[in-house]
């Protein structure tokens, strides 16, 4: 029997070897994966828990006329401050004039109107300023009456549309552009990598605007959930699509491969609970009802929720937001496109008869 040499190459592998061959091979990314995916769904689940499953009342804006500073008057105030733990803003006005004008300008969420010597007082709600904040003073109100010999009355002055009885169908449509939005980014560093920095732009603006057309068709024409101002919210949905997929394409040249780690961090554990479409922003913590505004996810909320329900009062703080975020994700992408790995280069020239012959 010939002698087996035991050379180098029939010494096992040590430990720092196969932990070097495990980093190369494809079970170190898909190992990352699952454990990144785990923390994603307990993340996800508890961002919303946090903001949604038990709403409070912090800080509600709220308008007061007439006789409010009469005892009962002052007493019922004071009575509903106790109730929802100091949380009632009063701004008075002078005339119900001006006080339903600050309703339509979203300044406050409901009207409270006393009259006589405070001994009774009508509440003017505004349901599309909030449904989870009129369902609360609507429920508050009432019992605190009752306690301080208030007679309470409540009406509703600007109800939410048929189709949407719990004021949810804007969030909705919100969170289709916010996810379509950096979904279609990454289908296009998948299925179109070879585009330019000007072409991946360009064609992220154009599926924008179609899926924008296409939401707004849907919810309106076809299901007629809800009478859109049709022009004014596709815009939204399609300035809402297109800065959510540069908000993707912007960290997909900062990060590479993991670029869905800070977009889903950004637009879906903390935009979406904090956009103030599923809760209204006096019930979130307020941290969240603070931070969303300033983010995609809310402002696109705020201004469609303008839209529908206030025309005529819209505000520039949304635009400038999503504006900011897509042009902020456009500079970034357009300075350090070389780092996008995504890309072309350019096409080698054809060839000359002198080169060919040689």
């Amino acid at each position: 029997m010939p002698h087996m040499s035991h050379g180098a190459h029939a010494q096992p592998p040590t430990r720092g070897q196969r932990w070097s061959t495990f980093r190369r091979s494809p079970f170190w990314p898909a190992t990352v994966l699952v454990l990144i995916l785990a923390a994603a769904a307990g993340l996800f689940a508890g961002s919303y828990t946090y903001s949604m499953a038990d709403p409070t009342p912090r800080s509600i804006p709220t308008a007061v006329v007439g006789s409010y500073e009469e005892a009962r008057g002052r007493a019922f105030l004071d009575g509903l401050e106790k109730a929802l733990n100091a949380s009632v803003k009063v701004h008075a006005y002078d005339s119900t004039a001006e006080a339903r004008e600050a309703i339509q300008d979203q300044e406050v969420f409901g009207l409270f109107e006393f009259r006589g010597d405070g001994l009774t007082a009508v509440l003017d709600l505004s349901s599309a300023s909030g449904a989870s904040v009129a369902e609360v003073l609507a429920e508050t109100a009432p019992a605190v009456g009752r306690q301080t010999g208030v007679r309470v009355t409540v009406r509703e002055v600007n109800p939410l549309q048929e189709g949407d009885p719990r004021g949810l169908a804007i969030f909705y449509i919100s969170l289709a552009a916010v996810i379509i939005g950096f979904v279609g980014a990454i289908q296009l560093s998948v299925h179109a990598r070879s585009l330019t920095p000007f072409e991946r732009i360009l064609f992220t603006v154009a599926y924008a605007l179609l899926g924008g057309f296409a939401i707004a068709a849907t919810v309106d024409w076809l299901l007629d959930a809800l009478d859109l101002p049709f022009a004014e919210s596709w815009l939204i949905l399609a300035l809402t699509l297109f800065a959510s997929g540069m908000v993707f394409t912007m960290f997909n040249t900062l990060f590479g491969r993991w670029a869905m780690l800070p977009t889903w961090g950004l637009m879906v554990l903390l935009g979406n609970p904090s956009s103030g479409g599923a809760v209204s922003w006096p019930l979130l913590p307020s941290p969240l009802g603070t931070i969303g505004q300033w983010l995609p996810p809310g402002a696109s909320v705020n201004a469609q929720h303008t839209a529908v329900y206030f025309q005529g009062h819209q505000h520039a703080f949304p635009f400038l937001v999503l504006g900011g975020w897509a042009l902020l994700s456009c500079a970034v992408f357009w300075t350090w496109r070389h780092r996008h790995p995504g890309g072309r280069d350019k096409e080698s020239p054809e060839p000359t008869p002198e080169a060919t012959a040689s």
